[in-house]
C-alpha cells in the first residue's frame, strides 16, 4: 500500500440534507483519528493466569483532533453553533484511498487563537454518539 497524502485526509460536515451532503471543513492544516475501545475481561480460574477478553463486547468510540485556520467558512460557522448549542451532527472522515466514514459527533470542544501580527486560528475536538460506519 502506498503512503498517502495528509492533506487529502478531510473532515466534513453535513449540511443537513435528505439524503446528506458533506462540505469540507476548509482551513484544516492537521486533522487526526483515534478509535479507542473498553475491553470486557471474562478471565477466570481456567485461563491459566492470562487475562481473557470477549471478543466484539465493551464500548467503542471514535475521537477526531483537527486544526487550522480559521476562514469563516459555512461549515466553520456550523461547527461553532454545535459546540455552543451542545448539538449532536452528522460527520465524514475522507481519505485518499476514498475510504469515508460517517457518523454522529459532538463538539467536545473548540478552541480559537490569534496573535496580534498573525492569523486566528482553531482547534477542535470530536466525540462519536453512536456507530461509526464506512460510506
Amino acid at each position: 500500500m502506498p503512503a498517502q497524502k495528509g492533506s487529502a485526509f478531510l473532515l466534513k460536515i453535513s449540511n443537513g440534507g435528505s439524503p446528506a451532503g458533506y462540505q469540507t471543513v476548509a482551513g484544516l492544516r492537521t486533522t487526526q483519528m483515534s478509535v479507542t475501545g473498553d475491553a470486557v475481561v471474562v478471565t477466570s480460574k481456567d485461563s491459566g493466569g492470562w487475562r481473557e477478553l470477549l471478543s466484539g463486547a465493551g464500548i467503542r468510540s471514535v475521537s477526531v483532533s483537527a486544526a487550522g485556520i480559521f476562514l469563516g467558512s459555512a461549515a466553520e460557522a456550523k461547527i461553532r453553533a454545535n459546540a455552543m448549542a451542545g448539538t449532536l451532527d452528522d460527520y465524514e472522515l475522507s481519505f485518499e484511498d476514498g475510504e469515508k466514514l460517517r457518523g454522529r459527533f459532538l463538539v467536545q470542544r473548540l478552541d480559537y487563537a490569534g496573535d496580534f501580527n498573525g492569523e486566528r486560528n482553531y482547534t477542535l475536538q470530536l466525540e462519536s454518539s453512536g456507530q461509526v460506519t464506512p460510506a
